[in-house]
């Protein structure tokens, strides 16, 4: 049976293919390639930028649900997500405690480097043994999360807005009626405020990168 030209060379490109294949340069090349390319990805890669300073939080002491002097260098050296609720709240605290869990289960893998805080804003009611009782509602992890109440309100309610530079009101008139932060602040490792977050998915999602973000890299002081 006779080779007509075109299957000529079909079969003279193919041995050339088969020639490079087999050739001991080209799989060392092959190698190197895939060993090295990706290393020098990611030490060329544009990183985001540091997240901003905010503010400083204030050295602070509190009381934690285990009815145990609980606060700020207990915290030392951790990167921290606060929320500000009360369990009398009858509207949309039940939903950001529930989320709370949520992030509580994503930041497991973290070990210590990350913790939960949650700071009541109705200390006179939430007490060390009704805070208890929530966390344990909540299978909150006692290494993750604590929960903090006070003996004084006024401390309290200066350390919210002036620390953590969020909005919190009392209504005289009304025990039920506190207006308080919707927020989770992310505070460094150093006791800064570096962001606040919604309690909605894309919000969380960009709080999980942000969290990854002051655990991986080294602090800088200010």
């Amino acid at each position: 049976m006779s080779t007509t030209a075109t299957e000529a060379g079909i079969l003279r490109q193919t041995n050339k293919l088969e020639k490079v294949i087999r050739s001991p340069w080209f799989w060392a090349l092959f190698v190197t390639y895939g060993f090295f390319y990706p290393i020098y990805r990611s030490l060329n890669r544009t990183l985001p930028p540091d997240l901003p300073v905010i503010a400083h939080v204030p050295a602070y002491k509190l009381i934690s649900e285990n009815g145990t002097p609980f606060g700020s260098d207990d915290l030392k050296g951790r990167v921290y997500l606060a929320n500000f609720a009360f369990t009398r709240c009858p509207t949309v605290c039940p939903k950001m405690m529930t989320e709370m869990e949520k992030i509580q289960k994503r930041v497991r893998g973290t070990g210590r480097k990350v913790a939960i805080v949650t700071f009541t804003v109705d200390p006179e009611f939430d007490t060390a043994k009704v805070l208890f009782d929530v966390a344990r509602e909540r299978k909150a992890n006692p290494h993750v999360w604590t929960f903090l109440t006070g003996t004084n309100k006024d401390e309290l309610f200066k350390l919210y807005r002036d620390g953590f530079k969020v909005g919190v009101e009392q209504n005289p008139k009304n025990l039920f009626d506190i207006a308080h932060s919707e927020k989770i602040v992310l505070v460094d490792a150093e006791n800064r405020v570096r962001g606040y977050y919604a309690f909605e998915d894309n919000s969380i999602n960009q709080l999980m990168i942000d969290v990854g973000l002051l655990i991986n890299r080294p602090s800088t002081k200010e």
